[in-house]
């Protein structure tokens, strides 16, 4: 007999929607595919008040709750047992945030290689969440953090080792940088940004740091010289842009890729970029984030294609982006005039870049409606609530 209320989770299982209470009971049969798809879109879990209510779209977190699953980005202590590690890395897709959009085995990969201290890269195009990926990470394993942006360095030697300074009374010393202190510190990770913008003699600096024959900070190149051992349990994780059409990135030497276990971003596709400015946006009208996925996802498609008219599509980064437009009173259009037209080339007037990317935009840009972007609260009786 089934218990009231009622908390449900559907979730993806050998290519089926599966219904599951916060008592782990299989209610599948419950629940109609229409809602049960609906419900997996839109990232919510179900409730169901009683027997002869109707269902209805509920945070995920509170299936998390009614059933004890730890809450998202919740910290945890690294384990050091065997079997504890297994159950750790086994458990820890629910110490990842909603906000990040990224396939379990994935996550899991990242988790794994952290606890047992691998050097991560995470690669992918600008803009698809790479750099939160690589901070949510960190703010999982509850571990000491470090954050440097490589590309933003016009001093690597400075950023990595140190200066010397001169001062009337200490005379000449030298002040150690942030990354001495960095790699010296147990279990820290230590997230590279942007490393494919750095400059090589950052790269040769990293060389031994990241070995993990070496794992040391030579400060200077002189014979005899002292070198910084990295501690116990430190992780790097780096950024990388990797590929042509990205500028001022350089070509990662291959002996310094040899020292990261790479992790793929994955491009989402529509129905997944729109559950994410649903979650991020849940005012803003549903149809109208919608139509941001689906151009997004179409200039994608379109510069991945062999003769596509566009030289890259639209960034996760800046669909989110126009989201907070329209949630800030912005039209479709309005959004898209100021983010997402200057991003391609007008050279070549009626057959340019920008001239394609504004047709893709008009297909999606309508009569306004009411010209109301937000949603009211759910009505009772709204098509979304489903009878079992």
């Amino acid at each position: 007999m089934n218990k009231y209320p009622m908390i449900i989770k559907v979730t993806e299982w050998n290519g089926k929607l599966v219904a599951v209470d916060s008592q782990s009971n299989d209610v599948t049969d419950m629940v109609s595919y229409s809602t049960r798809k609906k419900a997996v879109t839109n990232g919510t879990a179900l409730f169901k008040a009683d027997e002869n209510s109707k269902l209805k779209q509920v945070p995920l977190e509170e299936y998390d709750r009614a059933s004890n699953v730890p809450v998202a980005n919740e910290p945890v202590d690294v384990p050091d047992e065997q079997a504890e590690v297994m159950n750790f890395i086994s458990n820890s897709y629910s110490l990842k945030p909603e906000s990040l959009v990224m396939k379990e085995l994935k996550w899991k990969y990242l988790i794994r290689s952290a606890v047992r201290g691998r050097n991560i890269m995470m690669t992918g195009p600008a803009g698809c969440g790479k750099t939160m990926a690589a901070k949510s990470l960190v703010n999982s394993l509850d571990r000491p953090d470090f954050y440097f942006n490589l590309g933003a360095t016009q001093d690597p030697r400075a950023t990595l080792i140190g200066n010397t300074h001169f001062d009337s009374e200490k005379g000449t010393y030298f002040s150690e940088a942030l990354f001495v202190k960095a790699i010296q510190t147990p279990n820290a990770v230590i997230l590279l940004d942007e490393l494919t913008r750095a400059h090589p003699d950052a790269w040769n600096i990293l060389m031994t740091v990241l070995d993990q024959g070496q794992r040391y900070l030579r400060l200077d190149e002189a014979q005899g010289q002292a070198t910084i051992e990295v501690a116990e349990g430190v992780t790097f994780i780096a950024t990388a842009n990797i590929g042509n059409e990205y500028t001022a990135t350089r070509t990662l030497d291959k002996a310094l890729m040899d020292r990261f276990i790479v992790v793929e971003m994955d491009l989402l596709n529509d129905a997944e970029e729109k559950g994410l400015l649903q979650y991020m946006f849940p005012n803003v009208d549903e149809a109208e984030l919608g139509k941001v996925a689906e151009i997004a996802h179409l200039t994608r498609v379109e510069a991945l294609s062999e003769n596509g008219r566009f030289s890259s599509g639209v960034s996760t980064r800046t669909s989110v982006e126009i989201a907070g437009l329209l949630y800030d009173g912005f039209s479709l259009e309005e959004s898209a005039e100021v983010c997402i037209y200057p991003q391609y080339s007008a050279d070549g007037g009626a057959d340019s870049e920008r001239t394609f990317v504004k047709q893709l935009v008009q297909k999606y840009v309508g009569e306004e409606g009411d010209g109301n972007l937000f949603n009211d609260v759910e009505d009772e009786d709204s098509s979304d609530n489903v009878r079992v």
